[in-house]
């Protein structure tokens, strides 16, 4: 058994696109459009199959911005401490909000997290 995707609400479906495009190398797939319920998707799929589903939806205008019960983060294995480093930097240097440094936490992993454009967190990891 595998994860075939994961989805995530959104506001701005060509935004959110763009930036796991620029830094998760993402191919963004076509956009879906149902007009009777107001809803549209696209999925993301990044090297290795992985891929996420962005949605919108019409009714669907707020989201939760504290800790809460529920799914949390997704992490992006980046495959070294290097690339961890560089790509926080990077996005850092270009607005990205960082909430977390490059660390090793108690568990032994190498990690920092990093906001997607609404808010959702990105755990960088090796």
């Amino acid at each position: 058994m595998k994860i075939e995707h994961v989805a995530i609400w959104v506001q701005d479906i060509e935004k959110i696109c763009g930036f796991y495009q620029k830094y998760f190398n993402a191919t963004i797939g076509p956009l879906y459009h149902n007009p009777v319920k107001g809803f549209s998707s696209r999925f993301l799929t990044f090297d290795g199959g992985a891929r996420l589903e962005v949605m919108n939806r019409r009714d669907i205008q707020s989201s939760i911005s504290y800790e809460h019960l529920g799914w949390a983060h997704i992490s992006l294995s980046l495959g070294s401490k290097e690339m961890v480093d560089k790509l926080t930097q990077q996005m850092e240097d270009e607005g990205i909000t960082v909430v977390g440094k490059p660390r090793t936490t108690g568990d032994g992993y190498y990690e920092s997290v990093v906001q997607d454009p609404e808010g959702n967190l990105i755990e960088l990891t090796i």
